[in-house]
């Protein structure tokens, strides 16, 4: 970076504890820890569309080796006509299938009144792209004591995703993951939604010590991209993936909300695999030992 940061409390130069640029703040969600040794997986439907949807994919992940589930009750989409979630309903079902799988939850809170329902359900408390300078949303989410999980807006430089999470930091909540999504550059719809912008990674961790994973899925919006992109990531020094699954083939097609970037959990497997291949997330010069994992 060649100009200076403001003074934000979550900047390893304010924060003493993490001065060295190879520590993190890792974040506790029941037994896993994001920014840890191994990089974490959290996947799951786009949106909680039913409960049997929604636990038959439950259940593939966690077959598959997923750390968290993570399932839309609440959508922010572009058209007013189009499916935006099941609302209070859905977080009924996530709640049920919590208690029936163990998995942790990741779920997306759009509106500042509705922060300490979703609270309530989620482990995560996710800020979407669209919400991420949201700011009075951004206030209730630090002030109701869970991690949250802050995305990337479209075009947002560092400094502004930064200044976000600081929005939440000021609150007395410093258990911040920051998701890297894509931005829109002229290629949108070309050949992938949005660029993934894996060179924010490395600038990112060496600013803040908050853990940083990636969201392959929104970031390409095709299925077929996401192993390649997750592998990437890794390689990347990412510290873990947010995954979109879907159950089959017929799912994709049934989806009411992209279905054609959500991969099966087979491809999921092969992709929680390569957390385990050693740990990328603790050093900026492992990508090499990620080369040619899914390509092989």
């Amino acid at each position: 970076m060649t100009r200076r940061m403001p003074e934000l409390s979550i900047l390893r130069q304010t924060w003493s504890p993490y001065s060295d640029p190879r520590s993190t703040h890792t974040v506790q969600v029941g037994k896993v820890r994001v920014g840890g040794a191994r990089p974490i997986v959290i996947a799951g439907p786009c949106a909680v569309e039913s409960l049997d949807q929604t636990l038959e994919i439950a259940h593939a992940i966690k077959r598959a080796g997923a750390d968290l589930l993570r399932g839309g009750a609440f959508k922010p989409i572009t058209s007013p006509h189009s499916f935006q979630g099941l609302g209070i309903k859905g977080l009924e079902i996530l709640s049920e299938v919590r208690r029936i799988t163990g998995l942790g939850i990741v779920t997306e809170v759009m509106d500042p009144r509705l922060v300490s329902e979703v609270a309530e359900v989620a482990d995560i408390l996710q800020i979407g792209s669209r919400s991420m300078q949201n700011f009075p949303l951004l206030t209730e989410v630090g002030r109701a004591g869970r991690p949250v999980l802050l995305k990337r807006a479209w075009s947002a430089t560092l400094e502004e995703w930064l200044c976000a999470a600081e929005y939440i930091a000021v609150q007395g909540n410093r258990n911040i993951i920051l998701c890297e999504r894509g931005i829109r550059t002229s290629c949108h719809w070309e050949y992938s939604r949005n660029i993934l912008d894996l060179n924010v990674i490395k600038p990112l961790r060496q600013a803040t010590p908050l853990p940083v994973i990636v969201d392959p899925s929104h970031a390409t919006g095709q299925a077929h991209l996401v192993p390649v992109m997750s592998q990437a990531a890794l390689a990347a020094g990412a510290q873990g993936l947010l995954i979109e699954v879907i159950a089959k083939e017929a799912s994709r097609v049934q989806a009411r909300c992209d279905g054609e970037q959500g991969i099966f959990p087979e491809e999921l497997e092969q992709i929680v695999a390569l957390t385990h291949q050693g740990a990328p997330a603790a050093s900026f010069n492992s990508a090499a030992s990620l080369v040619g994992g899914l390509a092989k």
